[in-house]
């Protein structure tokens, strides 16, 4: 099999990384992959506990939280250096069915047109439902959406892989070729969209994007995630601006965006009693939004935490 570079992003998450490179070791491919833990700044004793479990896996030490961006493309950085064939990004709060990557690795060699490649995500709380099966982009109104997001897996996405808008980060292969061509992960998103905007730089270069119904992984993000903490919020809203603006959408997204969903948010969460819990997350709105639009990116700002 080609040789493939592992990358799993560890920020002060021990039990579920050693958890996630537990199951790595199973795979019936290993013999063809290298493993690389990027440690983001973690301060929970996560390097020491990780070279004295798993010796065999690289550790790079960042020192600080690069961000999910910054930590990755320290990664990438090592698995060309290493003349790796493929990169795999893996979240380290999976764990992952024993031959994933090499049905992954299949589909992708079988094209020459594949450049990134995803598996079907499933929640590890319930094993069976799935949580991305693939993404979704609707231009007109600049949106993104997970393929099958809470469907119980009944075969509906059936055996063959199929073209899709993005696959999420989660999950990612690569090919070698096509990170020469496309670069790296946008690092001014730090966390959150910047998956869906490397898939259409991949796309707009040429290449497909796939998922492989057969390969399965499982994911422990929790089943009501949807209810986004005031940081999750923050990037979700000033990082779909910036994937509009990176990828040059047109005029009738910024305005859906910007009209249609956020300014109409603000006014229901505003005027209507039933959304009073919510207005909270007001002022996180409109400075997500003021960022956007005056360039500043990367880290969440520190004075939201609160709310101010």
């Amino acid at each position: 099999m080609p040789g493939v570079a592992i990358i799993v992003l560890n920020w002060n998450g021990l039990t579920d990384t050693l958890a996630c490179l537990e199951s790595l070791m199973r795979l019936d491919a290993a013999d063809a992959c290298e493993v690389l833990v990027v440690d983001n700044g973690s301060t929970d004793g996560s390097p020491a506990a990780i070279r004295n479990r798993f010796p065999d896996v690289t550790l790079i030490e960042t020192g600080e939280n690069l961000g999910f961006t910054g930590g990755n493309n320290v990664g990438l950085q090592w698995a060309l250096e290493r003349g790796s064939d493929y990169a795999l990004l893996l979240n380290n709060d999976t764990e992952v069915a024993p031959d994933f990557l090499r049905r992954l690795i299949q589909t992708a060699e079988a094209d020459p047109q594949i450049g990134i490649a995803g598996p079907t995500i499933y929640y590890y709380e319930q094993p069976q439902t799935v949580w991305s099966a693939g993404g979704g982009i609707d231009w007109q109104r600049g949106t993104t959406w997970m393929v099958g997001l809470d469907e119980r897996d009944v075969g509906q996405f059936g055996e063959t892989p199929r073209e899709m808008d993005f696959v999420t980060g989660c999950t990612l292969l690569i090919k070698r070729d096509v990170l020469h061509k496309v670069g790296l992960l946008d690092d001014r998103f730090f966390a959150y969209y910047e998956d869906t905007e490397w898939c259409v730089r991949v796309q707009r270069a040429g290449f497909k994007i796939v998922h492989v119904p057969t390969a399965k992984v499982w994911h422990k993000i929790p089943l009501d995630a949807r209810e986004s903490s005031a940081r999750v919020y923050y990037y979700m809203i000033r990082n779909r601006l910036l994937f509009l603006g990176a990828t040059g959408a047109g005029l009738r997204p910024w305005l859906y965006a910007l009209v249609g969903d956020y300014l109409r948010t603000w006014l229901s969460w505003t005027l209507l009693p039933k959304w009073r819990p919510k207005r909270p997350l007001r002022g996180i709105m409109v400075r997500a939004i003021v960022d956007a639009g005056q360039g500043r990116w990367g880290p969440f700002p520190a004075v939201q935490e609160s709310g101010e």
